[in-house]
């Protein structure tokens, strides 16, 4: 990943989440920085992983394996009051989470709580489910609670501009 010219402070980037070794914990991986597209906003990024088992369903298989959940709060950073961003950056934050398994095949739940479908202000929620061997899988359709959308990859996309060490 490239780093962004007076973006993030290079000396002190942030340490993501190895989602290969990441054990299931109550506890979430949580980096806080500031955000570079807002002035005074400060991200508070948490990252867990829960395991799953599902039965099998019509058209659905039996399934079972870990959910990372990356929620991304915006925060006055003087407060701590929810604020409003451009999803682009949380968006790279969630991109750069699940690269170290593959950011291809995660999704974008939007300004919601995971667990219960409901509309949380400045939160933006991501997931990304893996199999029992740690590698990325499609959402099983029986854990489907609230909508997940594939996250975009590609050309199209914006250059992943977060500086992390790994």
């Amino acid at each position: 990943m490239s780093a962004p010219s007076g973006d993030l402070p290079a000396e002190q980037p942030p340490v993501l989440p190895l989602l290969t070794t990441l054990g299931p914990s109550a506890d979430p991986h949580i980096i806080t920085t500031p955000a570079r597209t807002g002035t005074n906003v400060e991200l508070r990024i948490h990252t867990s992983l829960t395991v799953f088992e599902v039965e099998a369903a019509p058209w659905a298989p039996a399934v079972s394996g870990f959910v990372v959940i990356v929620l991304v709060h915006s925060v006055d950073a003087a407060t701590g009051l929810p604020r409003h961003l451009p999803v682009a950056e949380p968006n790279e934050w969630a991109r750069a989470i699940f690269a170290g398994i593959d950011a291809g095949q995660g999704y974008f739940l939007g300004a919601v709580d995971p667990d219960t479908g409901e509309h949380r202000d400045g939160q933006l929620a991501y997931r990304l489910y893996l199999d029992t061997d740690r590698r990325a899988i499609r959402v099983p359709h029986q854990v489907v609670g609230c909508p997940h959308y594939r996250m975009r990859t590609g050309g199209t996309d914006p250059e992943s501009r977060i500086v992390t060490t790994a």
